[in-house]
């Protein structure tokens, strides 16, 4: 497994983490016994990375729970990411958020779930965040408490981040970047950059568009991906499908999953890529995509593909 140096913190972690939210059930049923198997898949293959969020879980909290007890015996060893800011708005409650005291105590809630102590990294999980003082104003308290390490913002849009990282504090940004996805290319990774944050690089896999697992003919039953069946979703879907057929077509003999997760983690300003996984295979298949090597002019080759 190769490791990489995150900015601002000392830290040297994997460059391939896991995203957690499938663990959850959320993409679609998964037991809790298969949910820690992939965790310690994930172990085994030297992951030293986990994300995951207060609000994943068809339940929200689940998945910080079974990551908690997946990880207590090797705590030490590992770094944890989290996220506050999305609890139980899918289910028409979100929390208000107007009080530092609110995120504070979703954090009490976090540590409690995840058995520990302390969050290595929390990050707001709200993208269009306008205004960040509650948020700020909160991580300082919980950073002085000893509660987390250092503190993020999940956000696609630049300016999110610019107010976010205004007090000099932001390590990192989670983003959403991907071969079909390539938006963060033009603005946000190179104000990453430029500002020394760590990236977290979401949805690689394009909510597993990218995996080769499905076509035309997929109806998705799973509460995150339905939005993709009917209507404006499934001409966003078919138009998705047509960009991953051009890139299929530009690399004949490659898999596109390995190409996948190599564009990811190769653009310069990328610290770790977090795709999600169901199942000790899936975390395994990921991995060796990695240790692939991509063809020559590969991401020139893209823009091409991609463009045309």
């Amino acid at each position: 497994m190769e490791f990489r140096p995150f900015p601002k913190t000392g830290w040297r972690v994997s460059t391939l983490g896991l995203g957690c939210w499938p663990l959850g059930g959320q993409y679609g049923p998964i037991s809790e016994r298969e949910s820690a198997a992939t965790v310690r898949a994930a172990l085994n293959l030297g992951i030293n990375f986990f994300d995951t969020a207060d609000a994943y879980g068809l339940e929200p909290g689940t998945s910080e729970r079974i990551l908690g007890e997946a990880l207590r015996s090797v705590r030490g060893e590992v770094l944890i990411a989290t996220k506050v800011g999305n609890w139980a708005r899918r289910l028409g409650h979100p929390l208000p958020f107007t009080h530092p005291l609110h995120i504070v105590n979703c954090c009490h809630a976090s540590l409690y779930r995840l058995r520990t102590d302390t969050i290595d990294l929390y990050q707001c999980h709200i993208g269009d965040l306008a205004d960040p003082d509650i948020f700020l104003e909160a991580f300082a308290q919980l950073r002085k408490a000893g509660k987390i390490r250092a503190a993020g913002i999940s956000t696609d849009d630049p300016g999110v981040l610019a107010r976010f990282s205004r007090d000099g504090h932001c390590v990192s940004c989670q983003l959403d970047y991907s071969l079909l996805n390539r938006a963060a290319e033009a603005e946000l990774l190179p104000a990453c950059a430029a500002a020394g944050i760590g990236t977290l690089i979401r949805g690689p896999l394009a909510q597993g568009l990218l995996s080769g697992n499905y076509d035309a003919s997929t109806r998705f039953t799973d509460s995150v991906r339905l939005k993709w069946n009917e209507g404006s979703g499934r001409q966003r879907y078919q138009s998705l499908l047509a960009a991953r057929k051009r890139l299929q077509d530009a690399f004949p003999g490659y898999d596109l999953l390995d190409l996948a997760l190599h564009y990811a983690a190769g653009h310069p300003a990328a610290t770790v890529v977090i795709p999600g996984a169901k199942s000790p295979a899936q975390i395994r298949r990921l991995a060796a995509a990695l240790a692939q090597t991509p063809p020559p002019d590969f991401r020139a080759r893209v823009r091409q593909a991609v463009a045309g």
